[in-house]
């Protein structure tokens, strides 16, 4: 215990020393939007940094009237003097007219910033949030829009945490009805929580990481490490009620699933570091970062866990417990109560319960059809929102489109490249889908031509992503052909549609890699082919019935204008990839902790429906605790306020939900029932080319290659020596 206060005491000192340096930026190479981009950074080095807006509309009149455009003006000009505000461009200096909506009752300024987004300081756009707040009247609505400005406004997630925490002690206490074994699992993830948190934040200077990836870390870290040492725990007072003492029973339990623990992080840190084959800076940062998370719990709860039961001995029972262990003596509770019941019933109806297991799986993967993926804008922000205003008030004003302009960008070298964009932009207005495409004036010096295009849709629209592949594939070519030039499609939603499509493109390969390294993972565990491929396939029905959820939820817009998260919208380009990972790793863990007793019972009896029955009955009420724990932690983030943090959090609650309660305690037991003594095969050749590396203890071992391992009330006496 007082080597992790150490450590945390001494990362807390080398982070405030050093800080963190987590960074938004990502890389598309090879893609026409990062080629425009990288022309336009070349051209215009000066204006490379955030550009945000600041917008107001009138109730009655025009923003043209004096007294309206002169209380802008002197707000504006004060906002150009704020710090890291490079430039302001007003509607009413000369060529500014287009900046005012033909109703003349909206109009917007650009607002330059020195650096991206995540680079100016936080109190500097706070300021010009203030400035530009000050010119609000009761006739003149002003709000601003731009990514430094929604960064800034950003819900901290941090409620959301200590509603989680809140929820799983509340679970934690009903599984236990003991003060002590509430706040052990509990203390055990918020330390690995506090360790991992600060390791992150260091990791940062030497890993490029966005800065929602220790929010992503901390949603994951208080399922796991609760979870974990849920494990540990329970297994450690079963102990105790068997008669062992309390240093016999910690061990026993580290032997057992403490051994499960250590394999079901590996697996999850080998789903999450899977994400690596893709190659995209962006989701590697918050991969690792995951990793970490995860690596930091297993150790909590491997090492911090026991030193605390150690100290708490016997303690960790109630005080009926302790009553009820010395009058009635030791016993063994695994085969009594609902879990009891409701594997033999598993175990006596296999034939009825798969098939509907299955139904609902299909029912709620049938939505995943219609997954649209990209990026949804700031009209996706909660109601309130001055981002969410800003951008209503432009769509209002100027069109849906006007929220996301493309930008045609070339590099021209005389007049006449000049004139064949013109041409070219009066060809793209004609385009199905575009409102307007007006070829920009020459900037002196700069050899560069840009068109600027606004469709007719919102950013987020499915529309969109078809024009820009109409543009790219039909009408830009044909006008390259003609004149020699070669034309890149950028712009914001430009970036974001290529993302979705590099995504799309490597998902395959990624989905492939965790399934192949889970398959491998298992087969090494259990040595079983069966159980190997059904942890496979039940992962990716689990995965299914998420994604459902989450397209019904978001995309279809069936709930998240009621949760304050934002009206329909596409899913997130990197939200599959990340859930995948995160989703394979918490199904193996349940299949791990599930799969892993029966594997106990299996190697003493070689009886297949006893194994099974008893591998359920035991870890029934232990799994769904676990999984209501996390169902809790996961939908507390839901409130947030932040629409990507909620995908994840319906995702991954939906997600644990189906895993636990339809398919550890329906479809896995009935199919490892009809299947029988099918479940342990495993070639011969595999099994002698298959390192032996055991989920189970020594003794268990030994049973399996015929030994007698020593008599105990639950067949597991481990020696105090083998810790």
């Amino acid at each position: 215990m007082l080597l992790w206060v150490a450590v945390l005491v001494g990362l807390g000192a080398l982070s405030q020393a050093a800080g963190s340096a987590y960074s938004n930026s990502f890389s598309l190479p090879g893609t026409d939007s990062s080629k425009a981009l990288d022309l336009l950074r070349s051209a215009f080095p000066a204006q490379a940094g955030d550009s945000d807006t600041i917008v107001w509309r009138v109730s009655a009149g025009s923003v043209r009237d004096p007294q309206v455009q002169q209380s802008i003006t002197v707000m504006l000009d004060k906002v150009a003097d704020a710090p890291s505000v490079a430039a302001v461009k007003s509607p009413y200096v000369a060529g500014g007219a287009a900046q005012i909506s033909p109703d003349g009752r909206t109009a917007y300024a650009t607002v330059n910033l020195e650096g991206l987004a995540q680079e100016v300081p936080k109190a500097d756009v706070e300021n010009v949030i203030s400035l530009a707040e000050s010119a609000r009247t009761d006739n003149v609505a002003v709000e601003l829009g731009g990514n430094a400005i929604r960064q800034v406004n950003k819900v901290s997630t941090s409620v959301s945490e200590v509603v989680g925490v809140v929820a799983a002690a509340v679970v934690l206490l009903i599984a236990f009805g003991s003060l002590l074994s509430m706040l052990l699992p509990l203390v055990t993830a918020i330390v690995s929580l506090f360790v991992s948190i600060l390791s992150i934040g260091l990791l940062s200077h030497v890993v490029t990481m966005n800065d929602i990836a220790p929010t992503l870390a901390v949603l994951i870290g208080l399922g796991v490490g609760i979870d974990y040492a849920l494990f540990i725990v329970s297994r450690h007072r079963s102990g105790l009620k068997a008669g062992l003492t309390a240093e016999e029973a910690t061990v026993r339990a580290l032997n057992t699933s403490g051994r499960a623990v250590i394999f079901a992080g590996l697996t999850v840190c080998v789903a999450m570091l899977g994400m690596l084959v893709l190659q995209l800076s962006f989701l590697t940062g918050i991969g690792i970062a995951a990793a970490v998370m995860v690596l930091i719990s297993v150790a909590a709860a491997t090492t911090l866990l026991p030193a605390m039961l150690g100290i708490i001995g016997h303690r960790v029972l109630s005080r009926r417990e302790r009553r009820q262990l010395a009058a009635e003596g030791p016993r063994d509770v695994s085969g009594q109560g609902f879990w009891a019941r409701w594997a033999t019933f598993v175990q006596r109806h296999p034939r009825l319960l798969a098939p509907a297991a299955l139904a609902v799986m299909v029912a709620l993967i049938i939505p995943v059809f219609s997954l649209h993926l990209g990026s949804s804008d700031q009209g996706n922000d909660p109601a309130g929102t001055t981002t969410r205003k800003a951008y209503d008030m432009l769509a209002t004003g100027f069109g849906p489109g006007f929220n996301g302009p493309l930008q045609l960008v070339a590099a021209t070298s005389s007049p006449a490249d000049q004139q064949a964009l013109a041409g070219l932009a009066n060809t793209v207005s004609r385009t199905p889908g575009v409102a307007a495409a007006i070829a920009l004036p020459a900037q002196p010096g700069a050899k560069l031509g840009i068109i600027q295009v606004i469709p007719t849709t919102s950013p987020q629209d499915s529309k969109t992503s078809d024009l820009i592949t109409h543009l790219r594939k039909d009408v830009i070519p044909a006008a390259e052909a003609d004149t020699g030039l070669r034309v890149y499609v950028g712009g914001q939603t430009a970036i974001f549609d290529d993302f979705a499509d590099v995504i799309t493109a490597k998902l395959p390969l990624f989905i492939g890699v965790i399934v192949g390294l889970g398959f491998l993972l298992m087969l090494l565990a259990f040595r079983s082919v069966v159980v190997s491929l059904t942890a496979a396939v039940m992962n990716l029905l689990a995965a299914g019935a998420s994604f459902g959820v989450v397209v019904a939820f978001f995309q279809w817009g069936w709930g998240s204008e009621a949760f304050g998260i934002g009206k329909a919208g596409p899913v997130e380009a990197f939200l599959p990839v990340m859930m995948l990972a995160i989703l394979f790793g918490l199904s193996m863990d349940y299949q791990v902790f599930l799969v892993s007793r029966m594997h106990e019972e299996w190697v003493h009896t070689r009886d297949n429906r006893r194994a099974v029955t008893i591998g359920q009955a035991s870890t029934g009420r232990i799994i769904t605790a676990a999984a209501t724990i996390m169902i809790c932690v996961f939908l507390a983030f839901v409130f947030g306020g932040q629409r990507v943090i909620a995908e994840f959090g319906v995702g991954l609650a939906s997600a644990v939900l189906i895993d636990a309660f339809v398919l550890r305690t329906l479809l896995v037991p009935a199919l490892m029932h009809l299947l029988g003594k099918a479940n342990w095969w495993l070639p011969t050749w595999i099994d002698r080319w298959l390192p032996h590396v055991s989920v189970e203890p020594a003794d268990d071992a030994a049973s399996a290659t015929g030994q007698t391992p020593a008599a105990d009330p639950t067949h597991q006496t481990i020696p105090a020596a083998s810790a």
